[in-house]
């Protein structure tokens, strides 16, 4: 026993000297923990690389293998850290490889008996987390993000009474998952725990209190794991320790528990966008270490913004409540938060101004208080810090998509460290203040969507640091020159759009800037194209419509337009032959309408998304590859052109269109049967062509389809049954769609009776109340605005904005016989009824008059029968009444005479008389007129319905 006990003494020092002169003199201390080597040897079998990290796992010193730590005193192996440190593929210096291991975590590891800190985080291996690892008594870090483990989490963990940090949380969301805490009662020592992404769906209502019963818990993450409860009370809060508490993206549907105020170690709460309610608790304005809170997104919190503001606040930095619903106005005691760097209020209801003592907040570097309920003006004038002017140390000031009114303060020119002013989408008005131009430290400048008017102060040019400048969508006027730009050299952004500038710019000027992205929409930028856009070797989007730009655009811009993603120079005058094919980005949006382009269709150099060349003067035929040339377009748009062909086979090549306008050219043949290949084809407006032949059949696999225009053409025979597919059709059904609420079938060669089941339209059977923009097929900027041209009073006119409102049967000039069914007479919501022009025989059902909402009926060149007295040639007689053919008086005509008398007088006479008569016959003087009264009439609804 003796000699044992000696040679466990000597060993380690034989080892030592063996070592030393293993290494030639070298002093390194050699292990001798035979067991230890073993186990990670075959710990390694299991393991699979690409790189040779784990194959040099080489030689009896296995304390200098890759990721291996010993005890300096011990030998043993104290951490494994196989974490993949480049989950991206790429090294710091920018080289691929692949640091992913895989295979097996092998049993071999748990003899590693001394082991404390366990890695493995971002692999990918297989299977669930294994059982084993709660043998490593000694553990105290165990790390297996993202490293490819899932199924259940093994409760057994709960065993590593030792364990300070352990993190599973996951990038890919529920690949682990737990239907219990109460193993985490286990780990007594616990500090650190992070699950985000695991399934804790399961865990019931009393989750949290197991986590209450870990004093040491200082930072608990459990983020986006589908919690969906949260106990509202909590008998006693055992949470000494908790500085961070991270629940952000839950389903709790549950109040916000009052508890959380009594967790006074609190440095960081956020449970954002976890679907909380009920009222924010006054105390989170006590707790003395609290620096960030973070309740936005939650849609239905409510506070007091003057009370919750009022509290002291002693180290807050951060405040969001983003999207609630906080009332009041900010208090007078918000300028007591000096120690405030962030302030969020985003998208709350908050009311009122904005305070005077926001002066007061000397250390406030960031706030945020966009899309709120705010109202009145941003305060005049606001109190100096100690020396340093108002808000010394701001950055960031942001209270865009509010109400605010009045003018912008000069003292926002004395915000020195200011970064970005975000004031868009408000009612603000005025000057911009030239003041701004002192604010040197100025990146982003956002004024968009206001009321601001003047000019642009040309101190604005100033600003050698600004990147965004947004004034659009304003009121502001005047001349701008290259004095407004002369040292925007970092100038990224440039919006200046929806105004009434005059760009007086030299032709040979070439700015300081290279621009990713201009919006000149409105401005006067003509009346040549702009030559100073030749410099911008950079830009990505470019917006000028309706820009009084003319004549031919130059061949250079379609040497340097392959960078363009968005080009938009419609409603100018430009013109000439566009370069075929023409040269732009990949999947570009691309919109030429409205000017004066013209020869033959011109086809992109790559292929794009967005296609928009109408009202022009294209001619010759649609190229017939230009479905295989951008099988991926989505908007397609050649109307009022002078194409003459059929519809190319190869537009069904085009699986993702949503919108087809061909409408208005000189197209012949019949449509393709590919067509019917597009099924995500929401709008297809052939009309006022020469297509003929059938409609076909294939039409009715277009599921998606809202709105088809076929009218002014030639097309003759059935009207397919597989139409009564479409679902979602709302401009043309043929029944058992509720949603149809305009059919128009007119001057067609239909010959048959009227269907008894048109009286199943039941988007007819009632008053349409409710307007809604037929805005179709929306892609980007880009949509199909719905449009349609009514027969009424002898006149077409077009309702857009309105279309909505409209219920209308136009089935005039056909050949359509039989009698008139009753069914009809339920569509009670109808406003415009046409039967003109056909051989409808027989007499008008009685209950016609319950067609109340009716301001356009005709029934004229019909056979209808009974009918006598103005406007018709037919007098009557005896009061109104005439007789048969052969003398005699009918009793059924009779009841039919004197009851178009009374309907036709007294239920149309006085609304329709009254509403329309008078507009009618002002129309029929000047025709020009009823374009511009209906035109009114729109603006007058769109106006109205902003306010509902």
């Amino acid at each position: 026993m003796e000699t044992i006990s000696q040679l466990h003494i000597v060993l380690p020092v034989i080892c030592l000297i063996i070592g030393e002169f293993a290494l030639n003199g070298k002093a390194q201390m050699v292990d001798c923990n035979e067991s230890d080597r073993e186990a990670l040897i075959d710990f390694k079998k299991g393991l699979e690389e690409s790189e040779d990290r784990i194959s040099s796992w080489r030689g009896s010193n296995f304390c200098q293998w890759w990721g291996i730590t010993c005890d300096n005193n011990t030998g043993a192996v104290v951490t494994v850290d196989l974490h993949n440190q480049y989950p991206s593929g790429y090294d710091a210096s920018g080289r691929y490889g692949n640091w992913n291991l895989s295979g097996e975590i092998r049993p071999s590891l748990t003899k590693l008996k001394s082991l404390r800190y366990l890695d493995l985080s971002f692999n990918t291996f297989n299977g669930t987390i294994p059982d084993f690892l709660s043998s490593l008594e000694n553990l105290q870090y165990l790390n297996l993000s993202n490293a490819g483990f899932r199924g259940a989490v093994p409760p057994n963990l709960g065993n590593l009474s030792r364990l300070q940090y352990l993190d599973l949380s996951l990038s890919f969301p529920y690949n682990l998952s737990v239907n219990n805490f109460e193993w985490v009662t286990g780990l007594v020592s616990l500090k650190y725990l992070e699950m985000t992404g695991s399934n804790l769906s399961m865990v019931g209502l009393r989750w949290i209190e197991a986590f209450n019963r870990l004093p040491h818990l200082t930072e608990l993450h459990l983020s986006s794991c589908g919690l969906s409860t949260f106990t509202s009370t909590l008998t006693f809060v055992n949470f000494t320790s908790l500085a961070v508490l991270d629940l952000q993206g839950n389903q709790f549907n549950s109040m916000l528990p009052s508890w959380l105020v009594n967790i006074s170690s609190l440095v960081s709460l956020d449970i954002s966008s976890s679907s909380l309610y009920g009222r924010i608790p006054l105390g989170f304005g006590e707790l003395t270490n609290l620096q960030s809170l973070n309740l936005g997104n939650n849609d239905n919190l409510t506070a007091s913004c003057s009370q919750l503001l009022g509290g002291s606040w002693k180290k807050i930095e951060v405040l969001d409540f983003e999207l609630n619903k906080l009332h009041g106005s900010l208090p007078a005691s918000l300028g007591n938060m000096t120690f405030l760097t962030r302030l969020n209020l985003f998208h709350n209801g908050i009311k009122g101004g904005i305070p005077d003592s926001i002066g007061r907040l000397c250390n406030l570097q960031y706030i945020d208080l966009s899309a709120n309920n705010l109202t009145g003006s941003i305060p005049e004038g606001i109190e100096n810090c100690p020396s340093k002017g108002p808000l010394p140390s701001l950055q960031q000031f942001i209270a865009s998509d509010n109400q605010l009114v009045g003018n912008l303060p000069d003292w926002l020119g004395q915000l020195t460290s200011l970064v970005e002013l975000d004031l868009q989408w408000n009612s603000l008005q005025g000057p911009i203040p030239a003041s701004l131009g002192n604010l040197q430290h100025l990146s982003e400048l956002r004024l968009e969507a206001n009321k601001l008017n003047g000019s642009l102060p040309e101190s604005l040019g100033q600003l050698s640091n600004l990147s965004a400048l947004d004034v659009s969508i304003n009121e502001l006027t005047g001349v701008i020159s290259e004095t407004h730009f002369s040292r925007l050299s970092k100038l990224q952004l440039l919006l200046l759009s929806e105004n009434s500038f005059i760009l007086n710019l030299n032709s040979h000027w070439i700015p300081p800037f290279q621009l990713w992205y201009l919006e000149l929409g409105s401005c006067h930028l003509g009346p040549l194209f702009p030559e100073w856009l030749r410099s911008q070797k950079e830009l990505n989007y470019l917006h000028f419509p309706n820009a009084s730009v003319s004549g031919s655009i130059p061949e250079w811009f379609w040497e340097m337009s392959g960078n363009l993603s968005v080009l938009n120079i419609s409603f100018n005058q430009l013109e000439g032959q566009l370069p075929n094919p023409f040269n732009i980005a990949p999947f570009a949006l691309l919109d030429l309408s409205s000017n004066l382009f013209y020869g033959p269709i011109p086809l992109p150099s790559a292929e794009i998304n967005l296609l928009d060349l109408s009202n022009n003067q294209f001619s010759g035929p649609i190229p017939d590859n230009i479905g295989k040339i951008m099988p991926n377009l989505v908007f397609l748009s050649l109307s009022n052109n002078q194409i003459t062909s059929e519809v190319p086979v190869s537009i069904g090549e085009m699986k993702s269109l949503q919108v087809v306008d061909l409408s208005r050219n000189n197209l012949t043949g019949s449509i393709p049967p590919s067509i019917g290949n597009s099924s995500l084809l929401s709008v297809l407006d052939l009309q006022k062509n020469n297509l003929s032949g059938e409609i076909l059949a294939s039409l009715g696999q277009l599921n998606l389809l809202q709105t088809l225009h076929l009218n002014n053409n030639r097309f003759s025979g059935e009207i397919p049954s597989t139409l009564q597919n479409l679902s979602f059709l709302e401009t043309l059904d043929l029944g058992n769609n509720s949603s149809l609420q305009v059919l128009d079938l007119a001057e067609n060669k239909l010959n048959s009776t009227i269907p008894a089941s048109f009286g199943d339209l039941k988007a007819m059977t009632q008053q349409q109340t409710v307007n809604i923009y037929l805005f179709y097929g929306s892609y980007m900027t880009q949509y199909y605005q719905e449009n349609f041209a009514v027969n009424m009073y002898g006149q077409p006119l077009v309702y857009t904005k309105t279309l909505s409102l409209l219920t209308s049967i136009d089935l005039s000039g056909n050949n359509l016989h039989g009698e008139l069914p009753e069914q009809i007479t339920k569509l009670v919501g109808l406003v415009v009824l046409n039967l003109s022009g056909n051989h409808i025989s027989g007499r008008i059902p009685n209950s016609i008059s319950e067609l109340r909402q009716l301001l356009s009926l005709d029934l004229s060149d019909n056979n209808f029968s009974g009918l006598c007295g103005g406007p018709l040639t037919v007098k009557c007689s005896d009061g109104g009444v005439t007789g048969d053919s052969d003398g005699r008086r009918n009793a059924d005509s009779d009841r039919d005479d004197s009851f178009i008398d009374k309907w036709f007088y007294l239920s149309i006479g006085l609304g329709y008389a009254a509403g329309l008569l008078l507009p009618y016959l002002t129309f029929a003087i000047r025709t020009s007129w009823g374009d511009i009264y209906f035109g009114f009439v729109d603006k007058i609804v769109a106006k109205l319905l902003e306010f509902l």
